[in-house]
């Protein structure tokens, strides 16, 4: 290899580097740079805390695939529901004020044959439609003056106890 595509690698190494905010892939990228570098595996290895093994996959992968053979691989995991179904469950969601959990867990079990292992991902379905998942109370108390004024009478000895102190 020339001198001149040495030093091509080396700086198409270092732009992907700059523009890569995920560390995993920056590690490899490194590690292939510090190859073209004339860094020996073992200083590489010690640096950047991977195994020669792990170097050398890196280097092959840049070599067979270019820059995309350092990308990350994965694609993350596939929704249980697909687009279409997502928003008809949104918009089936935004029929009525007030839901119980059963209640969604029971259309998308029955309808979609979708089971989450985690009630986050209904409680996510509950804020994409705007539906607080938070319990709260039909009425707040302090809101209403009388019953505000019937709490401060029936409890107002207890003040008058706590003012002595």
């Amino acid at each position: 290899m020339s001198n001149q595509e040495l030093q091509s690698k080396i700086a198409e190494l270092q732009e992907f580097i700059d523009e890569r905010p995920d560390a995993r892939e920056v590690r490899k990228t490194l590690a292939v740079k510090l190859v073209y570098q004339s860094y020996k595996y073992e200083e590489i290895q010690t640096i950047l805390d991977v195994s020669v093994g792990s170097i050398t996959t890196w280097k092959q992968a840049y070599e067979k695939d270019g820059i995309l053979g350092l990308c990350l691989k994965h694609k993350g995991r596939k929704s249980h529901l697909n687009t279409q179904q997502r928003e008809e469950v949104l918009a089936w969601l935004q029929t009525k004020e007030c839901w119980e959990l059963g209640e969604l867990e029971c259309k998308l079990a029955f309808e979609y044959d979708v089971l989450y292992e985690s009630k986050r991902s209904y409680y996510d379905l509950f804020d994409a439609a705007g539906i607080s998942s938070k319990k709260t109370s039909s009425a707040n108390s302090k809101a209403n003056e009388e019953a505000v004024a019937a709490k401060e009478k029936r409890f107002h000895h207890c003040w008058r106890a706590a003012e002595k102190i």
